[in-house]
Parts: structure tokens; sequence; C-alpha cells
């Protein structure tokens, strides 16, 4: 597992029960929305959809709410926002690159608030294609063990179609092409595993390592920018160390 990705394991367990959790519901909500509006409100068709419900539930996210995230996305429900997914590239400090996925009702205020808090963290953003070319889009999930082995949850991904199969402490992660998304999610299920996260998301072609002090400035300009409303997802070629990770976690 990938520094910057048990990092982002550890945030999301540390932010279920904190004074975020609004924040949470909305980035919650609007995957719903979308993922509905892209493939549907079946959960039982649409994959991402569910995965996205299962996030909610797993977050405790009232039912009323849920359903009303589905109808929007279906257009059963007008609420007059228009969200849309957009994609920015980027740096942070020290040259590390940033593909941030947001999704938005304005395009204008997310915009300007991705360049702000990139120019006072010491960063920028940059045109489409500056940075993508150093990442790859993966069909990614993390899953719990849940009592199974790991050469049984080995077995059942490279059935699905996985490429890479690793893990640490309590969570393993598996990475395979875009198109084997829908056939691990099920073949996961098929053996009844836990999965924490699920989705496609964009790995670096090569990781970058800084000194802890750099690591650390450039990690919190990375949360700063996760913590604004509109953005989803924030992908960089960053290797967080372990040392690194201890400073952080202290």
């Amino acid at each position: 597992m990938s520094g910057h990705s048990h990092w982002a394991t550890i945030k999301r367990k540390k932010s279920a029960g904190d004074a975020k959790r609004g924040q949470l519901f909305t980035r919650l909500t609007r995957e719903i929305v979308m993922a509905a509006r892209e493939g549907g409100g079946d959960i039982e068709t649409n994959v991402r959809l569910r995965l996205a419900v299962e996030k909610a539930r797993d977050n405790s996210m009232p039912k009323d709410n849920i359903e009303r995230g589905i109808k929007r996305g279906t257009g059963e429900l007008k609420d007059g926002a228009a969200f849309e997914q957009v994609t920015y590239e980027g740096y942070a400090p020290k040259g590390i690159a940033l593909i941030i996925e947001c999704v938005t009702d304005n395009r204008n205020r997310t915009v300007a608030e991705l360049r702000h808090a990139l120019s006072r963290a010491g960063g920028n953003l940059g045109e489409s294609g500056s940075v993508s070319w150093q990442f790859k889009r993966v069909a990614y999930f993390s899953v719990s063990p849940s009592g199974k082995d790991f050469d049984t949850i080995f077995e059942a991904a490279l059935e699905g179609g996985a490429d890479d199969v690793t893990q640490e402490d309590e969570t393993i992660e598996i990475i395979g092409p875009v198109e084997s998304f829908k056939t691990l999610s099920d073949a996961l299920r098929a053996i009844n595993v836990h999965i924490e996260e699920a989705g496609l998301r964009m790995i670096p072609n090569q990781e970058i390592e800084l000194s802890v002090e750099d690591t650390l400035q450039v990690m919190r300009a990375i949360e700063t920018i996760e913590d604004m409303d509109d953005v989803q997802n924030v992908y960089s070629n960053l290797n967080v160390s372990e040392a690194a990770m201890a400073a952080m976690e202290g």
C-alpha cells in the first residue's frame, strides 16, 4: 500500500466521527447524484451507485438523504443545483503533481478557490494535460479480510481481473484495469468480503519521495484542497515515507 493511500485510509476512518460529518455527507450525496445520473437509480445494475450508497450507509447517512440523492441524479427530484464533474491538474509545493477531481455547481467558484489554495501553498494550477500523462486510471478496491485468508481474496481478485493485490495490516488493496471494475466487484462480493473503498482512481507511474519536512508541507497543501466542499478526490505522485507518516500521525 502506498504511503499516501495509507494516510488517506487513516484520515477516512478518523473523519467518521469528527466535526466534518456534514461536509462528508455533502460529498457522499454528490457522489450518489453523479452515479445515479450516469448509470440510473438501480443499485443492482449500477455498480458505482451501489458502492456510493454502501459508503453512505457505512458513514450513517440517513436513508432519506440517500433516496433524495438518487432521485436528484435520475431527475425525479429537481432542486435547482446542476452538478457536473470537473478534473483539474496542477502542482503542489516541491513540484509534486496533482490531479483534483471535483463535483461542482459553479466552475468559476471552484477554480478560483483551487487557484487561491495552491498559490498560498506554493503550488499552481496547470493546463489540462500538464500532469495527467504521469498517471494512469485503474479500478481500485480496498477490502477488509473479514475472516478470509489472503490467498482466498487473492484468487478471487485474480479471477476478477486484478493486476496487483497487496496487504498491509488489516487492509488489502486490489488494482486492476478500468474495464475490470464490475467483474472485480462481483468477485469480491461472491466471497463476502467487506469493501471499504472502491472506485476508479488515478495512480502515478512513478512516485517522488521528499524529506520529511517537505513531505509534511506538501501533505498540508493536499489536505487543504481535500477539505474544499467541491473536491471529491486528490491524487498525487508523492511517496509518503514511514518517517513522514509517523510525523503526521504524531
